[in-house]
């Protein structure tokens, strides 16, 4: 039996399979498969988007409701922003010459307040090419990092390097604020990552075809570029800018006038001035102005209070509470938490000031030595109470924070 493709015996192959009229060996096969995954997503077309089975924002919401508390106008920001993806994806070219354009987002927040969660919890129900990306490590071309298009091979990574499908996705880029422009003297070395990387993110953001290196250009230079056009890419940006309540701040006093002004725009409650953050302050953060202008839509997440921290312990679908429950569940043991320790809890996260992740790293803390020493005691029964928290968090590094 010889290949029917190549000549050689059953005896020069790994494996050959027969067919009807003619045998194929391994090695055939396989350079079929390398051909046609180079040829046939440049051919193929997307999946239409049906209007009709497409999720509504309500429903992009309440999904969003079941992992992340809170931040109910960041989600609808989301929702509409992604829907409306959805129906422009969906668009037909029509007489009255009216062509939806897409609407970039960029989402302001303190650390630990759910503003990756909620861009991992959204691709969870897409229907489209997801992929989140850090801008901390882009850098300018020939400079050591990744190149500018590297979130565009992540969203080709997604969907299999599919270009059709890729050129719909939606890109997350997060720590947007790390790469803003260090000063505003000119000085003679280049801002690499900061300034450098804001105008090379120009035309990925309005919309531009992009020569894109599959598996990272620095490190494959030979590689053939695939071509990917941005204009129906949906970027959403987020960022701590740690900081920028000074600049919000000093833009709000400048409306106070006079020696009988009233102040009280400067008895804003430090807490609440995300809630007027505005495209000027991104810029006096260092945020150039025509990055801001491609981010159209600006949102903020507030600040998480102690409600909002003693909700996040228990009712999402994957609070913390619950981890610990079924991994003890594993070992056969059922865990009993006292409500107590939970206000605990809460309470040393809003001390520290970590937001959400403070919650886990403190709870983590505490069980630690629950978790060494109960798969070995053959137990069927463990309760958490507030005194073996609280001496647990006294012997950890943990109190040293207060004590600084």
């Amino acid at each position: 039996m010889h290949c029917s493709f190549c000549g050689r015996s059953d005896k020069e192959v790994t494996l050959l399979l027969p067919g009807i009229d003619g045998c194929i060996c391994s090695d055939c096969v396989q350079r079929a498969v390398e051909i046609t995954r180079e040829y046939l997503p440049q051919a193929q077309d997307a999946e239409e988007l049906d209007i009709a089975t497409l999720p509504k924002p309500g429903e992009i919401k309440a999904f969003l409701d079941q992992y992340v508390i809170g931040q109910d106008t960041a989600k609808k920001y989301l929702s509409v922003a992604v829907y409306n993806h959805y129906k422009r994806l969906n668009q037909q070219q029509s007489s009255d010459g009216v062509d939806i354009e897409k609407s970039n987002i960029i989402i302001v927040g303190p650390t630990g307040t759910g503003k990756t969660l909620l861009a991992k919890t959204i691709a969870r129900m897409l229907k489209v090419p997801f992929a989140i990306v850090d801008a901390t490590v882009l850098t300018e071309a020939g400079y050591v990092g990744e190149d500018i298009e590297s979130p565009l091979t992540r969203l080709l990574q997604a969907c299999d390097y599919n270009v059709k499908e890729a050129e719909r996705g939606i890109v997350f880029i997060d720590e947007i604020d790390k790469i803003a422009r260090k000063g505003d003297n000119p000085s003679i070395t280049r801002d690499v990552s900061g300034e450098g990387v804001q105008q090379g993110l120009l035309k990925l953001l309005e919309g531009s075809v992009v020569n894109v290196p599959p598996q990272g250009g620095r490190k494959h230079p030979e590689q053939k570029m695939i071509a990917v056009d941005t204009k129906n890419i949906l970027f959403i940006c987020g960022g701590a800018f740690e900081g920028i309540e000074q600049k919000i701040a000093q833009r709000l006093n400048t409306h106070v006038v006079g020696y009988g002004a009233t102040n009280h725009v400067s008895q804003v409650e430090r807490q609440r001035l995300l809630h007027f953050v505005a495209p000027q302050d991104l810029r006096s953060y260092g945020l150039i102005p025509e990055i801001i202008g491609r981010l159209p839509i600006l949102t903020n997440l507030e600040p998480l209070d102690r409600q909002a921290l003693r909700r996040i312990l228990t009712e999402p679908k994957n609070a913390i509470v619950k981890q610990y429950h079924k991994l003890l569940e594993m070992d056969g043991v059922t865990l009993t938490i006292d409500d107590d320790v939970l206000d605990f809890v809460v309470d040393k996260a809003i001390e520290y000031k970590l937001g959400a992740r403070g919650l886990r790293s403190i709870f983590e803390t505490i069980m630690i030595d629950v978790m060494y020493q109960t798969p070995s005691m053959g137990t069927s029964e463990y309760r958490l109470t507030r005194t073996y928290a609280e001496e647990q968090l006294e012997h950890s590094n943990f109190e040293m924070l207060t004590s600084a």
